[in-house]
């Protein structure tokens, strides 16, 4: 029988927030005082996280594997000492070459420990009742950054970079491996099914090659505007204190998307929320280049929303469309490409951005459109067949 999933939920939610703020969200509040300390520009900081994104992408089919077999505690549980060796070894950081290795320890740490993992396990705990819990996890840790980046600051502020970097290498030893290990079901037959593991067929076919273009497409945007939103918004004539304003309407609509797709949407197939997840940046950017600056709160509030549910649907969808067989490691083999467009798409939007001005807006809605073009390329019906 199936372990109750509100604690898990709660669990693997307070464990996501906890690695998302101190791995991907780190490099927006750190990446000046470190560079400022090494003597070099932050572009190495953000070179050095890029490279970890892609190792991290590198490592995703072989993680879902991994839990695929034995399930996602010892994965996750192996991701809090890693996360937290890597903070480490960023807080003894006086070179370069320690400074990519500590990166480097945060990819494999992400790899293994960010959402493709989460819904990996809940998809091997719960196999195709997992849509809930997905869902669950995602509503807690969509304040990862709302959480992260103050506490990132106020550590900053007053106790250093360096010793913010140990605090968080703290919180995963005291309080994220402990709920992982302890919170998190044992597998049973893991050992057996370890020495009788065959690599798993997972064919390569339409939807996969769908799939995967919607989520690097869309992902993109996402890593993109993480960067940039600001930026973008005072190059389309919005003061900072609107862009930072409007930046802030974002989490708050994510969360808000993900409270309708638990209550409304799930009534219906997820690719229905991911078509709308796809659609809402556009309109965002439209209203901001049509009218403005002082419409950047509207696009935060259309683009969060998006977001929002794109994160459940990376998830849900091809749960849906292909079940929970192997399904850990189609997450990985799925979030791959993404990943290396999210180590991208920052340095990629910002050259963009120095001869577009906010018109990159436009190259961002084409993207997301491309997304939803290619999701029609599906139906209900197909993608309710198992393959």
């Amino acid at each position: 029988m199936n372990p109750p999933q509100l604690p898990i939920i709660l669990a693997l939610g307070t464990t996501q927030t906890l690695a998302w703020a101190s791995s991907y969200y780190l490099p927006a509040i750190l990446a000046d005082p470190i560079g400022r300390d090494l003597g070099v520009s932050s572009n190495w900081i953000f070179a050095a996280f890029s490279a970890s994104l892609v190792l991290s992408a590198i490592l995703g089919p072989r993680v879902g594997r991994q839990i695929d077999l034995v399930g996602g505690r010892s994965v996750l549980c192996i991701s809090n000492l890693t996360l937290a060796a890597g903070l480490a070894l960023l807080g003894f950081t006086y070179s370069i070459p320690v400074l990519v290795i500590a990166w480097l320890l945060l990819g494999i740490g992400m790899g293994m420990g960010l959402y493709d993992a989460a819904f990996g396990a809940l998809g091997r705990i719960y196999g195709d009742a997992a849509r809930r819990s997905i869902t669950g996890i995602t509503l807690i840790a969509g304040f990862a950054s709302t959480v992260g980046w103050p506490l990132t600051a106020l550590g900053l502020e007053q106790i250093g970079w360096r010793n913010t970097c140990f605090a968080w290498a703290a919180a995963h030893i005291l309080l994220g491996l402990p709920i992982n290990f302890f919170m998190l079901p044992a597998v049973h037959g893991a050992k057996a099914a370890i020495a009788n593991a065959v690599k798993p067929h997972v064919p390569i076919d339409r939807a996969m090659i769908v799939l995967a273009f919607v989520f690097a497409a869309a992902w993109s945007v996402t890593s993109a505007m993480a960067a940039h939103f600001p930026r973008i918004l005072e190059a389309a004539g919005a003061t900072s204190v609107q862009a930072i304003a409007a930046g802030a309407l974002i989490g708050p609509a994510q969360v808000a998307a993900r409270v309708v797709e638990a209550s409304v949407l799930s009534r219906y197939h997820p690719l229905l929320s991911t078509r709308l997840s796809c659609v809402t940046h556009p309109i965002g950017a439209a209203i901001v280049l049509l009218f403005g600056g002082a419409f950047a709160s509207v696009f935060a509030v259309f683009h969060g929303t998006g977001n929002g549910i794109l994160t459940i649907a990376r998830g849900t969808l091809p749960l849906a469309i292909f079940g929970s067989q192997n399904y850990a490691y189609r997450l990985g083999l799925l979030g791959a490409p993404s990943r290396m467009a999210q180590a991208a798409a920052p340095l990629a939007f910002g050259l963009l951005i120095d001869v577009m001005g906010s018109k990159v807006l436009i190259v961002s809605s084409v993207f997301s459109l491309a997304a939803l073009a290619a999701l029609f390329l599906l139906n209900a019906r197909s993608a309710s067949s198992r393959t």
